[in-house]
């Protein structure tokens, strides 16, 4: 925190302009060293916010013209005073302008060592700072406005608010161990129950909305099944929008899996097609059919893939009773069909459908997006929690919160109740920051790129 830090906060590689990022205690001593601004009268009255244009240079020679971005401790990103140096966008350039700010006392950045200044600067919490990099790496417009929501804050004030909650219960408690002989709101038991079952009530309703968020984050695992030439590879295709897989007539064209991303109604897919299950005698297309079985025990969703009016075979049957709770069932070819009559026993629901005639993908998208958000009326603007760390230390801060109304129950001394609910709180301080190992935070930090 003592030293300045630099780094290229662009991608490298030719673009119209690069920016280079400064931050830290001689951040300004740096620029007043290596800047010579156009407009001098204007750059010595220290505008906050401010543009100035001028030439950026290394001891007398001039490196590039140049525009400074200027914000000031603590009115910045990091804390700090930051200047953002927008250069021309070869990648020499920057370079030049990197190396000459390290002569001048920086250091070079660290992965993801600006949004560790903001956290420790007090200018992030911890859920926002995660969501920092759920924003750069997200794949669909719901999971990026997801990220947008716990970024301003919204899913912190709700944990902030649970921590409240979890720390007036352990003043509650305290205050009755210390005064045990008062006859006071403090003994009261009954108002300890009503105040750990309020905790309890925000927890599990973070908990829950957690499944919704760690998919619309993370994505489904979707394995499309079904027996050979059925139209796995023709639907992989269709909603790729590309000829991703090779289509033939021939069975078991498809003997790996073929692994994709795609957004269907702003959720993410990770598409697995799979070789068709069938009794193959090629060696090759076994090992296929094998990772087939292997990929469906692992899979979010199964879409499975089969021929109108023909009868289901054994590991149709197999796949259906097995995996009932996540299957999708698709009648396609039915553009090949004498009638409109399809009869499918054994299946209770399923999906007129046609690859060639793109028939059906809507009821499918609906269907996806009634699994996901259980017919609940969620948006991506709803604070959800979905980050696997995050949704792993209000899990145990639930645990503990139970163990405290359990040993409640059965009139624990309050000593008992204390140790519970004072392991809640360090969950629930994990999860914002409070209270975090700096192993963790490296980690964490460790996954941004530098410059962020």
């Amino acid at each position: 925190m003592e030293d300045t830090i630099v780094a290229l906060a662009t991608a490298m590689g030719e673009a119209s302009i690069h920016i280079v990022r400064l931050s830290g205690p001689e951040a300004r001593r740096i620029i007043d060293e290596c800047f010579i601004p156009r407009s001098r009268e204007r750059w010595l009255r220290h505008d906050n916010f401010t543009l100035t244009l001028g030439v950026f240079k290394d001891e007398d020679r001039i490196l590039d013209e140049v525009l400074i971005g200027r914000m000031a401790a603590p009115n910045s990103f990091t804390g700090e005073d930051v200047y953002e140096i927008n250069c021309h966008g070869g990648p020499f350039v920057a370079q030049r302008i990197v190396r000459t700010c390290l002569r001048h006392g920086a250091h070079h950045a660290e992965p993801g060592e600006f949004s560790k200044r903001a956290f420790l600067n007090g200018k992030l919490d911890l859920v926002q700072a995660e969501a920092i990099i759920d924003l750069i790496t997200s794949k669909t417009e719901t999971s990026a406005n997801l990220a947008l929501t716990q970024l301003s804050g919204g899913l912190t004030k709700i944990i902030i608010d649970l921590r409240e909650k979890i720390l007036e219960i352990l003043a509650f408690i305290e205050a009755g161990i210390d005064f045990p002989e008062d006859d006071v709101e403090t003994l009261d038991r009954k108002a300890l129950a009503n105040r750990l079952e309020e905790a309890l009530s925000v927890t599990r309703d973070l908990l829950e909305g957690s499944k919704t968020g760690k998919i619309l984050r993370e994505g489904l695992l979707t394995v499309i099944v079904g027996r050979p030439n059925v139209g796995k590879s023709s639907l992989l295709n269709a909603l790729l929008k590309e000829d991703r897989a090779i289509v033939t007539d021939i069975p078991g064209t498809t003997r790996d899996e073929i692994r994709e991303y795609v957004s269907v109604g702003g959720i993410l897919l990770q598409l697995v097609d799979t070789a068709g299950i069938w009794e193959s005698k090629d060696i090759v297309e076994r090992l296929g059919i094998e990772r087939t079985w292997n990929a469906l025990k692992s899979a979010d969703l199964i879409i499975l893939v089969i021929e109108a009016n023909v009868q289901l075979s054994e590991d149709e049957l197999y796949i259906l009773e097995t995996y009932s709770d996540k299957i999708i069932t698709l009648v396609n070819k039915i553009d090949l069909l004498q009638n409109d009559k399809i009869d499918i026993p054994n299946i209770d629901y399923w999906i007129p459908f046609s690859v060639l005639l793109h028939k059906g993908f809507a009821d499918l998208e609906n269907e996806i997006k009634r699994r996901v958000y259980q017919g609940e009326i969620i948006n991506s603007s709803d604070p959800l929690l979905s980050n696997t760390r995050q949704i792993s230390s209000l899990e145990h801060s639930y645990a503990a919160l139970q163990q405290a109304k359990n040993s409640l129950n059965s009139f624990m001394p309050w000593d008992i109740l204390s140790i519970d609910i004072r392991q809640a709180l360090q969950y629930i301080s994990e999860l914002t920051g409070h209270n975090v190992q700096e192993s963790l935070l490296d980690d964490i930090f460790s996954r941004f790129c530098i410059g962020k």
